[in-house]
């Protein structure tokens, strides 16, 4: 990666990296594969040729995805958290992982099909948690704990205490 940052995500795939980037790069905006690198040998998960790393970014965030084998599966204590606007970009970004083989998970959480874990976020629901009206604040917590993806209008129901 010509330019490349000191620091970057590495993300352990089991075959299928550039695949995942590839999907990656046409759900989310300022998103690409930069380059692909393959196998100078053979190595314990793959052959020579093999598709070995995948440089890519995920809305500006440099990653590499790492063709490493089954040893090292994805999980929770790893996810990409994506800040959106509207109840419709919220719905696109969860319906696009959701419905190309991911799972919903709750509070705006799921997972892709390489079991990638993302939390898509609305705005709305950060600023009310970090309202200094901290019963409201409460509310919409309340609210989100009941959510799998998040409803912007529940939140700022829930937050304005309109839910009775």
């Amino acid at each position: 990666m010509t330019g490349m940052t000191k620091a970057r995500i590495c993300l352990w795939y089991n075959g299928d990296a550039e695949d995942a980037a590839n999907f990656y790069a046409g759900v989310f905006p300022d998103t690409r594969v930069i380059s692909v690198q393959r196998s100078p040998a053979d190595y314990p998960d793959g052959l020579l040729g093999n598709v070995l790393v995948v440089e890519f970014s995920v809305m500006g965030i440099e990653c590499i995805g790492l063709n490493g084998g089954d040893q090292f599966p994805q999980s929770e204590s790893f996810s990409f958290q994506i800040a959106t606007d509207t109840q419709e970009e919220t719905d696109r970004y969860w319906n696009a992982i959701v419905d190309n083989d991911g799972q919903e998970s709750m509070c705006g959480w799921c997972k892709d099909k390489w079991g990638l874990n993302w939390q898509i976020t609305p705005r709305a629901l950060t600023d009310a948690m970090s309202s200094p009206d901290r019963a409201a604040a409460g509310r919409a917590m309340q609210a989100m704990m009941t959510m799998r993806k998040i409803d912007i209008a529940g939140i700022e129901a829930a937050f304005a205490d309109e839910t009775a």
